[in-house]
């Protein structure tokens, strides 16, 4: 497996910005925290309270959004400073339900190549049980699509 390498500056510039551009976004109003982030492992928790369905119970697009905000910022790490990445696909199977206190995911790397990384997730509650298993796969590009040039600035690609 290649790795990109990465100095602990850099990461940590990263996951600065993920986290700034991640403000008043999905992530933020669900309330997910990120407490580590390396491009092999990132470990970030979220309420159950306020991500639910009407029974009480975690919202199984609330696990899908947490796995893939862990599984993102990891593939964003493994792809560096110069690149963006975006998720193409998450899958989940739910475990069991959770109705109250908080989440962690911890999302791993399976998968770190130039173009795709694909990260498992494994969401736990707070007695350590099992509630989700999820796969992310992210494509690492380098320019945000239908933006110009590379990140948000440069020259547009040329029209076929």
């Amino acid at each position: 497996m290649r790795e990109v390498a990465m100095d602990q500056d850099s990461a940590r510039q990263i996951t600065e910005a993920y986290l700034a551009l991640s403000k008043d976004s999905l992530p933020d109003r669900m309330g997910i925290r990120i407490l580590e982030a390396t491009a092999q492992r990132v470990v970030g928790t979220m309420p159950v309270a306020g991500n639910t369905q009407p029974l009480g119970l975690l919202h199984g697009g609330a696990s899908c959004v947490l796995a893939e905000t862990l599984g993102s910022l990891g593939s964003a790490l493994h792809a560096g400073p110069a690149r963006i990445t975006v998720g193409i696909e998450i899958s989940a199977t739910h475990h069991r339900a959770a109705a109250a206190g908080q989440v962690t995911g911890i999302a791993s790397l399976l998968h770190g190549g130039r173009s795709i990384t694909t990260y498992e997730i494994v969401i736990s509650d707070e007695q350590e049980r099992r509630v989700c298993t999820s796969r992310l796969t992210c494509m690492l590009m380098d320019r945000v699509p239908g933006q110009r040039g590379p990140g948000a600035a440069g020259e547009a690609p040329p029209r076929r």
